[in-house]
């Protein structure tokens, strides 16, 4: 009885997997036929984004990314948070609590089998929303915070997801069942082995959000001068428990934070428009020129002409 009962078990196992690689190979096909050529391509519906790329990274790629959940359904990366690297790959998701500058780079893709994926951008108020819904006896506890948090994607997950983008096929989908799609990633990633910290995301008191308030101010207000006092007055803590929160959700002080947004948007403004480095520099808050260089060259690995002359050259990449 006891090796039937195991048998049972390894063969329900065996089944239940299958029927995960299917569905997961089911939302790669999805993703494919979304995207023409390699790149990151905005959807129809609000926060979704689905990316396919089919050549690894011989460089690391340095952007931002919003409060998100990524999904890979074939091929894997790297994303490096600070001092953190987060590797994951087919089947696996990452939370991203917080708006965070990050350097990523692909370490499985080709033009046979591409890196293939998708990114929901989370609303903190909708999950508010559920938080008492589905904890009306109190909220679960939390571990240490991080700048990023990694799971299994579980069968129902990726269903939920594959029907998600099967939504974009048809403009009414989009509109009316899209939403209701969204709510269900979002309960089941609540219900999952990182749904204590996509709580904090949405409780209004919590340590995370209140660095998220923090990093609202300094992303609409990179260019002035900020204070981390006066700035975590703002949030209504003290200066010493905002810096320690805020380091230990983006790996970074708020200074440093500050930083990659100037030199984020200084990169945006000389890509996208014929502007010089002096100009953009000013604009995103220097007074030294001297200063933004060394900044840019330690912060994206060469000077401001020669990295836009060679981001130029190349296909544009924003996942």
């Amino acid at each position: 009885m006891r090796i039937q009962d195991e048998y049972a078990v390894t063969t329900l196992s065996g089944a239940a997997e299958g029927s995960l690689d299917a569905e997961t190979a089911r939302l790669a096909r999805l993703i494919s036929s979304h995207t023409p050529h390699d790149g990151t391509f905005i959807q129809r519906i609000p926060g979704l984004y689905i990316s396919r790329y089919s050549r690894i990274d011989t460089d690391t790629v340095k952007t931002f990314y919003s409060t998100s959940l990524i999904i890979v359904a074939q091929g894997a990366k790297n994303i490096t948070i600070g001092q953190e690297v987060y590797h994951f790959n087919k089947l696996r998701m990452i939370l991203l609590p917080v708006a965070l500058p990050v350097a990523m780079q692909l370490t499985e893709a080709s033009s046979a089998e591409p890196y293939l994926a998708v990114r929901l951008e989370l609303d903190p108020q909708r999950i508010s929303e559920w938080v008492l819904k589905l904890y009306p006896q109190g909220l679960p506890p939390v571990r240490q915070m991080s700048t990023g948090y990694i799971a299994d994607a579980n069968l129902s997950l990726v269903n939920a997801v594959t029907r998600l983008v099967e939504c974009l096929q048809q403009p009414a989908d989009a509109e009316l069942l899209a939403p209701l799609v969204l709510d269900e990633i979002l309960l089941r990633v609540l219900r999952s082995p990182i749904g204590a910290q996509v709580v904090e995301m949405g409780f209004a008191e919590s340590d995370v959000q209140r660095v998220a308030k923090g990093i609202a101010w300094l992303r609409e207000h990179f260019s002035e001068q900020m204070k981390v006092a006066e700035l975590a007055e703002l949030v209504h803590m003290s200066a010493s428990a905002f810096h320690v929160h805020f380091k230990s959700v983006t790996s970074m002080s708020p200074l440093q934070y500050q930083k990659a947004l100037r030199l984020h948007e200084a990169r945006r403004l000389m890509l996208t428009g014929p502007m010089d480095a002096t100009t953009a520099c000013r604009l995103v808050g220097y007074v030294s020129d001297s200063q933004f260089s060394r900044d840019y060259r330690r912060f994206f690995g060469s000077p401001p002409s020669r990295d836009i002359a060679r981001l130029r050259q190349q296909p544009t990449r924003s996942e």
